[in-house]
């Protein structure tokens, strides 16, 4: 740190050094400046923004399409890709399309959708509740990552109790095998020490 100075005295000794005065803050009272390389320290900058955009997680939103009729087999096979798509941290758009008379029975289809809503429920929280447009009744699910996390957190310390389990059971193991080996080591030294009194 050089200090308070001129703007000429600043630029001077930062051609003198061959490198560029660049002001860092200048809503700063007086104007903070640094003497660096302009070119590294535009370089710089661009690297740390295109990591913070590798950072950046995109939600998508996919789509569940069903019918109200749909059989328990097929629902399913909806209900697992769902699943799929909130682990992997998207929004499901689930749409129940009706046809002809099937408009009559909208009891259906909510009863339907909140099924599927409490399929769903450790996994997800429900961002749009169950709404009609036109001839389809749609609803979108978000992860909910507070439950994920904690599930994900008790499978981890889940994990770690079968880890120290195991350690503990080799270490019995291991100290049964030592009890073993010091009682044949004691019989081994008794025989010998009987057959060396019965010579003598």
């Amino acid at each position: 740190m050089l200090g308070v100075m001129s703007v000429k005295k600043a630029v001077a000794i930062a051609e003198e050094s061959g490198l560029d005065l660049v002001e860092v803050s200048p809503n700063a009272k007086p104007p903070v400046c640094k003497i660096l390389d302009f070119g590294k320290y535009k370089y710089e900058q661009q690297k740390k923004a295109s990591e913070a955009r590798k950072k950046q997680k995109t939600v998508e939103v996919k789509e569940i399409k069903m019918r109200p009729t749909i059989e328990d087999h097929d629902y399913g096979v909806k209900l697992k890709n769902a699943q799929k798509f909130l682990k992997a941290e998207n929004k499901v758009k689930v749409t129940l399309r009706f046809r002809g008379r099937e408009m009559a029975h909208k009891d259906l289809a909510s009863a339907l959708l909140n099924r599927f809503k409490h399929d769903l429920a450790p996994l997800s929280k429900v961002e749009m509740y169950p709404k009609m447009e036109g001839r389809q009744m749609m609803m979108i699910l978000a992860p909910d990552t507070t439950l994920a996390e904690a599930a994900e957190k008790e499978a981890r310390l889940a994990e770690k109790a079968v880890k120290r389990a195991e350690i503990k059971a080799a270490k019995d193991a291991a100290k049964e095998a030592r009890a073993d080996s010091d009682v044949e080591e004691k019989k081994a030294s008794q025989e010998t020490s009987e057959a060396q009194t019965d010579k003598a």
